[in-house]
């Protein structure tokens, strides 16, 4: 059984949903998910949509070919399309907190995360210890003011060496070049407190609790040019009083920073998110 996921927007326009899922009946798919959602400010029509097909009569060459002459050019669309048989290839980018990496890594050997990791690379060697204990290939990067350049061509060579498909800062402190987000548009994922801009530096959490805060959080989102304003994947939030320590909120953070980060990796796993005007659609 061949299980593909289409993600569509265009503007909107009647006879879209008709259109598309007779196209699929066309093709004996069956839809086993369909939802859509029309942004009326912009007059924009978003869809995800999964199918199935028979081994027999599925072509993914053939398919893409006339659902593009058939349906997309009709309607205007701007649309992609996914088989669940791929296992995209993820690098992971760190450099001394290993919270996030510990956790993505324990989701990744236990099978919860479909994908492949090639490799991580950090800017120190403090955590190539993890790496080499889940035996994937770690690869020191130093970035310092004077060497940027050079940082950013090494990166850029090994992602191409490794095919990567997307990025995952997970706690990478360094902010990433304007070249190498040209190079993976909506496909490099950072986390952050949702302290920003509020409570900026190295020690946010101490700041905050100097002001008394009453909620804290953590927020995934893609990484664009603009430092830390990319469209917001996934965001939650825990309470905290009077009575917790500085080390309290820490450790509170870094929970909600682990559960943030791995549900922004599955949602963009899941071909969930979609992107527009710096806006996400994120489908259930």
């Amino acid at each position: 059984m061949k299980k593909i996921t289409i993600l569509i927007h265009c503007k909107d326009q009647s006879g879209i949903i008709a259109a598309v899922t007779n196209f699929i009946a066309s093709k004996n798919g069956n839809i086993v998910y369909i939802d859509q959602h029309v942004d009326q400010e912009q007059s924009v029509f978003f869809m995800r949509l999964e199918g199935e097909f028979d081994d027999s009569s599925y072509n993914n060459s053939d398919f893409n070919a006339e659902f593009q002459k058939e349906i997309a050019l009709k309607f205007d669309m701007s649309w992609e399309l996914y088989t669940a048989a791929y296992r995209p290839k993820m690098a992971l980018f760190v450099s001394k907190y290993e919270h996030c990496l510990y956790d993505i890594l324990g989701r990744y050997k236990s099978g919860e995360l479909a994908l492949e990791i090639p490799l991580i690379v950090s800017n120190h060697l403090d955590l190539k210890p993890i790496a080499d204990s889940f035996g994937i290939p770690f690869y020191h990067v130093p970035v310092t003011k004077d060497n940027k350049p050079e940082a950013e061509a090494k990166h850029l060579s090994l992602l191409s060496k490794h095919n990567i498909d997307f990025i995952v800062l997970a706690r990478y402190m360094q902010i990433i070049p304007e070249e190498l987000i040209n190079e993976y548009p909506h496909k490099i994922i950072n986390i952050h407190h949702s302290f920003l801009p509020a409570f900026v530096g190295a020690k946010p959490y101490h700041s905050a609790y100097k002001r008394g805060v009453k909620i804290i959080g953590a927020t995934s989102h893609y990484v664009t040019v603009e430092l830390d304003a990319g469209p917001i994947i996934e965001q939650d939030v825990t309470r905290v009083s009077h009575t917790h320590s500085i080390s309290d909120l820490v450790s509170k953070g870094r929970d909600l920073e682990k559960i943030v980060l791995s549900t922004g990796i599955k949602l963009h796993l899941d071909r969930k998110v979609m992107v527009y005007n710096n806006k996400t659609v994120i489908f259930s």
